[in-house]
C-alpha cells in the first residue's frame, strides 16, 4: 500500500508542478520580474568582475612594492 501512496504523491506533485510552471510562464508580471532580476544579476556580475580585477591589480602592485623594499 505504501507504494501506491508514493505513486499518487508523485502524480499530484507532477500535476501541481505543471500548473505552476505553465501559470508562471504565461504571466506577464512574472516575465517582467524574471527579466528585471536577470538584468540585475548580470549587472552585479559585471561589477563584481571589475572589482575583482581592480583588487587583483592593487594586490599585484603591493606585492611588487614589498619586493622592491
Amino acid at each position: 500500500m505504501a507504494g501506491g501512496g508514493n505513486f499518487i504523491h508523485r502524480v499530484m506533485s507532477y500535476v501541481a508542478n505543471e500548473l505552476i510552471v505553465n501559470g508562471l510562464a504565461n504571466s506577464p508580471a512574472f516575465q517582467r520580474f524574471a527579466v528585471r532580476t536577470s538584468k540585475r544579476i548580470e549587472n552585479v556580475s559585471v561589477k563584481a568582475a571589475e572589482v575583482k580585477k581592480k583588487v587583483s591589480e592593487q594586490v599585484a602592485k603591493n606585492i611588487e612594492s614589498f619586493k622592491n623594499e
